[in-house]
């Protein structure tokens, strides 16, 4: 039995022979571009815009989980699942994002809340609302931050995004966890009964981690104040994160007329942080759903106000300037997502294989005469080399023969050579010049 090895050298002897090296050079040619393509193709394949996306969100019933879930609901119209993990609010969903070991791609973070630590592989598809905090008190009327001095506050879970702007708030106004102040971090029960029961004196709010119907609940519960931050505008100057939002009077219930007055809140933004690898598709179809969940007008905020590329901490992606510059790109635009991504997809394997593939046919013929020719003439210095060998004064007659038998063995092999019609006249007169060599070291 014929062995595979033998078996290929057979072939390949028998393609040099009737076609000589050109074919088989060809052959290797096309098999390695070959090969280059289908591995880009690949590599593409596996870049391409993946139909799952995975977002940290906030713990059950918070603001943040409820949006994750409008988003979700959005983004499968679109064919692309939407995986939402729970967390502990805005600062857990920074650290799940700084992580590369956990497999999350975006996350709503609190801004003013990272001071810039970990943000080189993160962006920003840029601020979807504001967060107001809002502090619920029980007793009399209190003024200004630093009336609770003294008291027991409840700011939030530890290192929730609540919580860090409490301390911020009441640093600024001289009120330090001591003797005097207690910060809780932690109650047996939940916040809003805490309250009531008046096992703490003022409860720090924000919708991170705070279900809405606890909040509407305190703002029609006796005895209970919202806070109104009547400095409002002195905080946002020494507080450069912090926008002043002017509530009107009875905007969030009309018929109790809550607020009472016009109520002055603080308010962070809140950013849709992503990993830099984000595909830009993806990128615009999480901003769509952001400008169809928070473009429209509530108490805080005004009608088409968000999303917005408002740079803090995380510098706004360029995919994401790109959208709000000029909107989704063309064939996101005028095509289905799964459409698009094929197109895509397709377009980005033609045209870097048109831009290569056209030159190189209008410089094939030039190229393959080239080669054709140089095989040609590349024997005209061989026998330059034997001519001027051959009449050195040095030359005598055994030299003569060694130098017959080496042309003759040339033009066996110049025989050889399979040339098209159009390279007919370049053989011949090869074949024509050896000749004329041998007569003349034959006549000496």
């Amino acid at each position: 039995m014929i062995s595979p090895r033998i078996y290929i050298e057979r072939t390949f002897a028998r393609l040099m022979a009737l076609f000589g090296q050109g074919l088989v050079v060809s052959i290797g040619v096309i098999l390695l571009a070959g090969l280059v393509l289908s591995a880009a193709v690949f590599m593409y394949m596996e870049a391409a815009a993946p139909d799952t996306l995975t977002i940290a969100s906030g713990p059950a019933g918070s603001i943040f989980q409820k949006t994750a879930e409008k988003y979700q609901a959005i983004l499968a119209k679109n064919g692309v699942t939407l995986k939402i993990i729970s967390s502990e609010g805005s600062l857990d969903n920074f650290n799940k994002l700084s992580n590369p070991r956990i497999a999350v791609d975006v996350g709503f973070v609190l801004g003013g809340q990272v001071n810039g630590a970990g943000t080189e592989n993160l962006v920003s598809l840029g601020s979807i609302s504001y967060q107001p905090m809002m502090i619920f008190y029980r007793g009399a009327i209190k003024n200004f931050l630093s009336d609770f001095k003294g008291h027991r506050l409840y700011t939030g879970p530890k290192g929730s995004g609540t919580d860090s702007l409490a301390r911020a708030l009441l640093k600024v106004n001289g009120i330090q966890p001591d003797g005097d102040t207690i910060l809780v971090n932690a109650l047996a029960s939940n916040p809003e009964q805490a309250l009531l029961d008046n096992r703490v004196d003022a409860i720090f709010l924000m919708g991170e981690t705070t279900p809405l119907e606890l909040m509407r609940h305190l703002m029609h519960a006796p005895d209970i104040h919202i806070f109104n931050f009547t400095q409002a505008e002195g905080y946002t100057r020494r507080i450069n994160y912090l926008n002043k939002l002017e509530v009107p009077k009875g905007s969030l219930d009309l018929g109790r007329n809550i607020p009472a007055e016009n109520l002055e809140l603080l308010a962070p933004t809140v950013e849709l942080i992503a990993r830099d690898s984000l595909h830009p598709a993806l990128s615009d179809l999480l901003l769509e759903a952001a400008r169809e969940v928070h473009g429209a007008a509530s108490p805080f905020k005004k009608r088409g106000e968000f999303p917005a590329p408002l740079e803090h901490e995380f510098r706004i992606s360029e995919d994401a300037s790109r959208y709000y510059e000029s909107g989704k790109s063309f064939l996101y635009r005028t095509f289905p997502f799964w459409a698009a991504s094929l197109i895509t997809r397709a377009l980005t394997v033609v045209v870097p294989l048109a831009l290569f593939v056209i030159p190189a046919l209008q410089l094939a013929p030039a190229i393959y005469r080239w080669r054709l020719e140089s095989r040609i003439y590349r024997w005209y210095r061989v026998l330059l080399d034997i001519e001027r060998d051959a009449f050195k004064p040095s030359a005598d007659h055994k030299r003569r023969q060694e130098l017959l038998r080496h042309l003759d063995h040339i033009e066996q092999t110049v025989n050889k050579i399979v040339v098209p019609a159009s390279c007919g006249n370049d053989f011949y007169a090869l074949r024509l010049h050896i000749i004329f060599v041998r007569e003349k070291l034959m006549s000496q």
